[in-house]
């Protein structure tokens, strides 16, 4: 089913690239270039031929590992996005620490104190999340403490007068390795507005799926056995509900992951922060169809990945599914 879905992702993306309108060639080439000139370069590049024969040539070089080559950088496009994607995963696994963190504590507290104006607060505030688009959140965060209160860089993902010793691309994580806390510190003060700007909406939709499954849980017959044993409300809440209210949440969770590495492509480029969205805007102005194609076919392994380890993940908290 995996591969089936890549190579369907693989054909709709390769056709819908070279039917729309745009000849990447000609802006490659300055004003005046020969007919010669075009035709060598179309030679160059595989587009002399049919859609079907460069997809099966295309599929043929992805197979052995060769994405082509990118026609605006001349760089190989596997090379590229591979260089990208730890910016990209960096600023979504933290945007997505956020989202649980922010999520989690809003839909205990709702838990804690449902039926009060607390919980209404909550829910006004959620909405409030839900409503508006991570983008205008990255806006309203770079006019409020960007521009108004300068707490935060707004553009970049790292200070280019530090030095920069890494042997990855994943800076954050060497950084923490390697206890240089000067770059941690200036990585987290580039990725703070973006991350939050992305961790606000899932954030809102995990507090209400939490909170909606915890007050369900809160009236099971072992919720209430514990209350008798004197255990405290918030005892009851995280050692006794939240195991069994996680499970529907964690697989709304997983499936607004993948929508928040999508949500990447317009933060990174709003921030100027160098990940995978930011080049993917770029390839797209540029006409560059390998790198188009090279980074929406990572994307949606990226997409398959996440799903198959949802699943996992729900099956190792949920026994019943193992036996069944």
């Amino acid at each position: 089913m995996t591969a089936i879905t890549l190579f369907g992702v693989a054909v709709i993306v390769f056709v819908v690239i070279r039917v729309a309108p745009g000849d990447p060639i000609a802006m490659m080439l300055p004003p005046g270039a020969s007919d010669e000139d075009i035709a060598r370069l179309r030679a160059l590049y595989g587009l002399d031929k049919s859609i079907v024969e460069q997809f099966f040539i295309w599929l043929g070089n992805v197979l052995h590992g060769d994405f082509g080559t990118s026609i605006s950088i001349r760089q190989p496009v596997a090379r590229i996005v591979l260089n990208r994607l730890p910016a990209t995963l960096e600023l979504s696994f933290l945007a997505m620490t956020f989202a649980i963190v922010f999520g989690g504590f809003l839909a205990f507290t709702a838990t804690r104190y449902r039926e009060s104006p607390l919980e209404t607060g909550i829910d006004l505030i959620n909405g409030i999340a839900l409503s508006v688009p991570d983008f205008l959140w990255g806006l309203a965060l770079i006019l409020l403490l960007g521009v108004a209160w300068p707490v935060f860089e707004i553009s970049g993902r790292v200070s280019p007068s530090l030095d920069l010793p890494f042997a990855t691309q994943f800076y954050l994580i060497e950084s923490i390795v390697r206890l240089r806390l000067d770059i941690t510190l200036d990585l987290i003060d580039h990725m703070f507005m973006p991350a939050l700007a992305l961790a606000l909406p899932l954030a809102a939709v995990i507090a209400q799926l939490l909170k909606v499954s915890l007050k369900e849980t809160m009236n099971q017959d072992y919720v209430m056995l514990a209350r008798t044993k004197g255990f405290t409300e918030g005892h009851v809440i995280t050692h006794e509900a939240f195991r069994n209210a996680l499970l529907p949440t964690l697989t709304l969770t997983g499936v607004q992951l993948t929508f928040l590495i999508g949500g990447t492509v317009i933060i990174e480029r709003l921030f100027s922060y160098e990940g995978l969205g930011n080049l993917a805007i770029d390839a797209v102005i540029n006409r560059d169809l390998p790198l188009i194609q090279g980074i929406v076919l990572l994307f949606a392994v990226i997409f398959v990945g996440i799903n198959l380890a949802v699943d996992l993940l729900y099956t190792l908290l949920n026994p019943r599914l193992r036996h069944g």
